[in-house]
């Protein structure tokens, strides 16, 4: 079954956050309060504005968001409601096929989204022990 996929604008940001909020609370149990509190602050104010979001949707309901920049996946998300459902992997086809994504960074204390990688085709290559921000959250380093 295909969903409708478009670019976000300012706009979504509210429907992206509660997605985002939906898929960390469920896949993220690892994250302090604080952090999570951090990204949700700098998600709409630092990422977005300087990303191309695209929304996967249904009957104009957006289902979850990804952004790809030079060729690494930064982020997909599902909003949990609709978690299991293929919505991860057709947003998952599009971004490949639009940008042709080769890399994918994913925190270790998250085995689901590993696992969901490694079905999709990908290989674990390396490992960094803090994330992009600098916090202490182990990623997997993951490639086509």
């Amino acid at each position: 079954m295909s969903h409708p996929i478009r670019l976000a604008n300012a706009e979504d940001y509210p429907r992206i956050m509660e997605i985002w909020e939906s898929a960390v609370k469920a896949t993220h149990d690892f994250l302090a309060e604080e952090d999570f509190n951090y990204f949700k602050e700098a998600i709409p104010r630092d990422y977005l504005p300087n990303l191309e979001v695209y929304l996967i949707t249904e009957n104009d309901d957006a289902k979850g968001f990804a952004s790809v920049v030079d060729g690494n996946l930064e982020m997909l998300f599902i909003h949990n409601d609709t978690r299991g459902k293929g919505y991860g992997k057709e947003l998952y086809q599009f971004m490949k096929e639009k940008t042709g994504l080769t890399k994918v960074d994913v925190n270790e204390q998250n085995p689901q989204a590993i696992g969901f990688y490694e079905k999709m085709g990908f290989k674990k290559v390396g490992r960094s022990e803090k994330d992009g921000s600098g916090k202490d959250y182990p990623l997997i380093h993951m490639s086509l």
